[in-house]
């Protein structure tokens, strides 16, 4: 249900997966912020903390099959691992109450969370 994007829209995820994988070695503290900012929006969107093991996994067996050189494959796994638990932490930090009440689009439940939010 959370992949059901056009295809472009899949490729482009799968180019940015990619290249974060090797920025976050380049320029680790942007990345930091530009993930940081990408949990965010995943907040909004509602994805579950959840799947972002199996979306490593994937990930990892797919390069697995793709190259033998073990050392490319862990500093892949790795790099992966580490945005994956960048997001989480972000989501989980960033999930008010009003935000889980938005994504579970329930009136009665936001009303609620925004009687307990500060003036």
């Amino acid at each position: 249900d959370f992949f059901k994007q056009s295809t472009t829209r899949l490729h482009w995820i799968t180019d940015k997966v990619v290249a974060s994988t090797l920025d976050i070695y380049k320029q680790p503290n942007k990345m930091v912020e530009d993930i940081s900012a990408l949990g965010l929006r995943h907040v909004g969107y509602g994805i579950p903390t959840e799947l972002f093991g199996p979306f490593v996994t994937a990930w990892v067996q797919v390069i697995r099959m793709l190259t033998e050189d073990d050392g490319a494959e862990e500093a892949f796994r790795w790099s992966l691992s580490l945005i994956s638990r960048i997001l989480t932490r972000v989501i989980n930090e960033g999930s008010t109450i009003v935000m889980k009440a938005i994504n579970a689009n329930s009136g009665k439940m936001l009303k609620k969370a925004v009687g307990y939010a500060a003036r």
